[in-house]
């Protein structure tokens, strides 16, 4: 009886771990994700942004989407990534009134996915 409710007692500990670390690590992700996106905004609305800034946070979000994977499904993962691309063609192309559109729609993605999968009453049920 006493093994039973120490075992429990364990699951539930490890459990609650899980859930805080999985809560901080996609947190953090994100929060440096969304300090690229709102730079490469800034830069893209004073019309100074250039290739390397959208290499830049590109290069970024394919070290994070390695270790998101385990995390996030790949389609919302793809959905980052042709924004990204979106946006860094027209940087690259010289159009930032296409781009802006573009890098405002990433900073939107930014600061909402990781909310949709956060550990909240709403998203459980």
């Amino acid at each position: 009886m006493v093994k039973s409710i120490s075992y429990t007692l364990a699951a539930i500990a490890l459990c609650v771990g899980l859930f805080i670390f999985y809560e901080w690590y996609l947190n953090k992700q994100f929060t440096e994700f969304s300090d690229a996106v709102e730079t490469l905004y800034e830069k893209t609305e004073n019309r100074t942004a250039n290739r390397e800034d959208g290499y830049a946070v590109k290069t970024m979000w394919a070290d994070k989407k390695a270790k998101l994977n385990v995390f996030i499904p790949h389609n919302d993962i793809s959905y980052v990534d042709y924004w990204l691309s979106e946006a860094c063609g027209h940087i690259y192309a010289g159009d930032y009134e296409g781009a802006l559109p573009k890098v405002e729609v990433l900073r939107e993605i930014s600061v909402n996915l990781p909310h949709a999968y956060s550990i909240r009453l709403e998203n459980v049920f």
